[in-house]
């Protein structure tokens, strides 16, 4: 039985992928749940672990590496997705040493369970766009341009990059590894569960039921708009191909819609 891992499948994009794999898969589902982690995105994934032997939960914590090497040994997944992660710009600037520690010290942590399993697994790690140096470019972002981040989110993302490069070169070298990896920078994702603050379509969502104007806070900003669904199609068509096409090893892909 194949066997996948996610983390963070309490959030928005975690929750929507574990239910693209249960309706259109036969895979087995570990699902990691950090200690203390709002549940409001999964109860009814709640109610399936009783009812479903495929789907499994375990708690573990990014930033606590021994409960996530024991959860992927636990879970000895073919398939890794990496979502986990402090994902607001606005609490990077409140709470930064949580942001760093979770967005790159965690995703070091993944790498580091990655390295305990002895059998062939494709992993994608999901970065973000904001993983980009902003120079205010009309054509958009390509996946060889500059890395940086002017904030504590962006600039996390972007280290939590170098450190995944760092660590594919250093201890999963292509002619050696059974872990392939991925790189997926995707952004402004937007779908079902998603109620965080500072979010665009949460906001005016929220405003009009109170039949309030809307908040816009950069109206003069361009966002590349997409349903969580393409994005969770997007990085499971990754997986896939990682598995296929061991030469996508460390690769980097930009997931959005056409410029259209």
């Amino acid at each position: 039985m194949t066997r996948s891992f996610i983390t963070g499948i309490s959030g928005m994009v975690g929750s929507h992928l574990a239910d693209y794999l249960l309706e259109n898969t036969d895979w087995d589902i570990w699902g990691m749940i950090r200690w203390r982690s709002p549940l409001d995105n999964i109860e009814h994934l709640l109610d399936l672990v009783n009812t479903n032997g495929r789907l499994k939960l375990v708690y573990a914590d990014l930033n606590d590496e021994i409960s996530l090497r024991n959860a992927v040994e636990k879970a000895k997944p073919d398939y890794v997705f990496h979502l986990a992660a402090q994902s607001l710009v606005g609490r990077s600037y409140s709470d930064p040493v949580y942001t760093w520690e979770t967005n790159t010290i965690g995703t070091l942590n993944i790498l580091e369970s990655l390295k305990e399993l002895k059998k062939n697994c494709a992993a994608v790690l999901i970065t973000s766009d904001k993983s980009y140096k902003n120079l205010e470019i009309k054509r958009g972002y390509k996946e060889d341009d500059i890395l940086g981040g002017k904030d504590p989110y962006s600039a996390s993302k972007a280290s939590a990059e170098l450190a995944i490069q760092s660590h594919i070169s250093s201890f999963f070298p292509l002619k050696k590894t059974k872990v392939f990896i991925g790189v997926a920078r995707a952004g402004n994702v937007i779908g079902g569960g998603d109620w965080s603050e500072n979010r665009l379509i949460p906001d005016c969502v929220k405003s009009w039921s109170k039949n309030k104007k809307a908040l816009i806070r950069n109206p003069k900003s361009t966002r590349p708009w997409q349903h969580v669904l393409e994005a969770v199609s997007g990085y499971l068509f990754l997986a896939l191909n990682l598995k296929k096409n061991k030469n996508l090893h460390g690769e980097v892909f930009n997931f959005g819609p056409n410029n259209t």
